[in-house]
């Protein structure tokens, strides 16, 4: 006999839903809301659209299309001033929404799907803005296209051929291979092959697929909440209109929404119970989201514990990452590996050495073959993860998807105690964190979110500002930005122990009731 089921939504433990707007402060935290996020992107929008400066990549214009922008060669302070203003402004509409949510307001859902992909839209048509990666991601493409290795071959040595893009090597990234995953090489091949040596186009191709996987997490949330409404609001505004976010993956144009896309769908399709085709798709998916980037490989972690009990589940979700990861890699080669292995181990003792002291950098170059910091920063990371693995809850209403807490665990203890992190890393856990409820864990990752975002805002080293504003842009570097990490790592220990993750019980649950086969 056969069953079917109904999804249903029914009050929570706390009362009946509250009314959307019903006090003054409900309605004043909405449109405090509405206002300071409209304006951080308006914000955002204009910087980019000012064209080359501090905040914004410098290349040729295009022949013809995208990207577009004016030339008002916005002073480097101005630009400064004006991204940080973005930045908290942003931070302070997403917090006060997420309360107004909380009291019982329920914005309009279409229109906050709209307004996320009119602004995913505006910023993809506009230049890379807020770091130089995207420059990078287009002379790892153009090597590949001229038959080069990003993974053998550094910038620096591909300029020495006279390629116009490669002109542009971003002095960070100048001397290093690549350490990106074959499935991200393969997508840089594709815009340097569809942008023709055009350093603009190449990286339009790189943000516009971006801007489809953003946006494709926006409509996945929007369906999967579809049946809660609170949730539902919160996880546009954690994801869907996070000023943070959207200067990050969509202006800046960074891998990881491709890979956090990616990741994020094969978790949604790994439900309880899935059968072997099902879980080998979600297997495809979360191989290639580690083919992007490698330290999406825990969303791989994640999914083979959630299937360890079923030998079919399992089996499918190995075989489905593997046949995305070994052609990959195979077809890379072994210095696809080497380079990964190598930036891994660098880039961790170099931060260690910046977060605990700025003068010892010339001493972290000493000792950067040691793997002791290494070895100390997987040891403590692996501590919270197990730490978080054991207190943090499920996201109550979907305990068929059982790949989410794990991954959450996971993604989480890397992401705060990892030393090497930036702040448009944190998407592979804000989209797992936007199926839960309001709890205390938002405000600890929006405060951390926001303070290395006005570290890494700009998309140049070059500081030509006032003496005081370098003044405060190197305190916020050396020391505010690094404790707000610390006291970060320690609110989110302190969220692990009994009684203090406390998610919000006035929102609808989503219950499944069995309903009896119609041919009984």
């Amino acid at each position: 006999m056969t069953a079917r089921s109904r999804l249903t939504t029914t009050p929570e433990a706390g009362g009946e839903e509250p009314t959307a707007g019903r006090d003054r402060l409900t309605r004043a935290l909405g449109w405090f809301a509405a206002v300071a996020i409209t304006a951080a992107i308006a914000d955002m929008i204009f910087v980019s659209l000012a064209g080359p400066s501090a905040g914004v990549a410098r290349m040729a214009r295009p022949g013809a299309g995208p990207p577009w922008w004016l030339t008002l060669n916005l002073p480097a302070g101005h630009v400064l001033v004006l991204l940080w203003a973005a930045a908290v402004a942003g931070a302070a509409g997403v917090t006060a929404g997420l309360v107004a949510i909380a009291r019982g307001a329920r914005p309009p859902m279409r229109l906050l799907v709209a307004g996320s992909l009119l602004a995913v839209a505006a910023l993809t048509v506009l230049p890379p803005a807020g770091s130089t990666d995207a420059i990078s991601y287009a002379i790892n493409g153009e090597m590949v296209v001229k038959g080069h290795s990003p993974y053998v071959e550094t910038p620096a040595q591909f300029r020495r051929t006279g390629d116009p893009v490669a002109q542009l090597a971003p002095p960070t990234w100048v001397n290093q291979l690549s350490i990106y995953g074959p499935l991200a090489t393969g997508e840089e091949w594709a815009a340097a092959a569809l942008g023709h040596q055009s350093a603009a186009q190449i990286t339009f191709w790189l943000k516009l697929w971006n801007s489809i996987a953003f946006g494709a997490v926006v409509l996945a949330l929007d369906r999967t909440l579809r049946n809660n409404p609170a949730r539902r609001a919160r996880a546009h505004l954690l994801w869907s209109l996070n000023p943070l976010l959207l200067w990050g993956m969509v202006a800046g144009g960074h891998i990881d929404a491709v890979a956090a896309a990616l990741g994020f769908g094969g978790l949604l399709l790994l439900r309880t119970g899935a059968r072997a085709p099902r879980t080998f798709a979600a297997g495809l998916l979360l191989g290639a989201a580690t083919a992007c980037k490698i330290t999406f490989g825990l969303f791989g972690v994640a999914a083979v514990w959630a299937t360890r009990k079923s030998p079919a589940a399992l089996a499918g979700v190995v075989t489905g990452m593997l046949v995305v990861l070994v052609p990959g890699y195979l077809l890379a080669g072994r210095p696809a590996v080497k380079a990964l292995a190598g930036r891994a181990q660098g880039a961790t003792i170099d931060n260690f050495y910046q977060l605990l002291d700025p003068s010892l950098r010339t001493s972290a170059s000493a000792v950067s073959s040691s793997t002791g910091l290494v070895v100390v920063s997987i040891v403590a990371t692996v501590a919270m993860a197990a730490l978080l693995w054991w207190r943090l809850p499920a996201p109550a209403g979907f305990d068929e998807l059982p790949a989410i807490r794990p991954a959450l665990a996971l993604s989480l203890a890397w992401l705060f105690v990892y030393p090497f992190q930036r702040p448009w890393y944190d998407v592979m856990a804000i989209c797992l964190i936007a199926l839960y409820p309001l709890s205390r864990l938002d405000w600890v990752v929006l405060v951390r979110l926001l303070f290395p975002t006005t570290v890494f805002i700009l998309a140049t080293d070059v500081r030509i500002w006032p003496a005081w504003l370098n003044t405060a842009f190197g305190y916020d570097w050396h020391y505010v930005s690094p404790a707000v990490r610390l006291a970060a790592v320690i609110a989110l220990v302190a969220l692990c122990l009994p009684g203090q993750f406390r998610a919000r019980t006035n929102q609808l649950q989503i219950t499944i009731r069995p309903l009896p086969d119609e041919s009984g």
